[in-house]
C-alpha cells in the first residue's frame, strides 16, 4: 500500500469517523425540534427560545450519555493514526 493511499484512506475513515460522532446530538436536536415545532404550531406560541433550550438540553444529555463510546472511537482513531504515521514516506 503506498502512502497515498494509507493517507486517502485516513481521510475518509475520519470524514466517516466525523459522520458518526456527531449523528448522535444532530438526530436528537433534529427529533426534539421537530417536536417542539408541532406544539408550537398546535398552541400557536412562537418563541425561539421555546425551542432552543429543550435541543440544549437533549443534546447535553446526549453528549453526556454517549461521550464515553464516542471519545473512545475518537482515541482509536487518533490511536491508529499515529501507529501510521511513522510508515508514511
Amino acid at each position: 500500500m503506498t502512502s497515498s493511499d494509507l493517507v486517502l484512506r485516513a481521510v475518509r475513515e475520519g470524514l466517516l469517523l466525523a459522520i458518526l460522532v456527531s449523528a448522535p446530538p444532530l438526530l436528537a436536536s433534529l427529533l426534539v425540534g421537530f417536536v417542539v415545532g408541532i406544539v408550537q404550531a398546535a398552541t400557536q406560541i412562537q418563541d425561539q427560545t421555546l425551542a432552543f433550550v429543550p435541543k440544549l438540553l437533549v443534546v447535553s444529555l446526549t453528549l453526556l450519555a454517549l461521550g464515553p463510546v464516542l471519545g473512545t472511537q475518537l482515541v482509536r482513531f487518533t490511536q491508529a493514526l499515529l501507529l501510521v504515521f511513522p510508515t508514511l514516506r
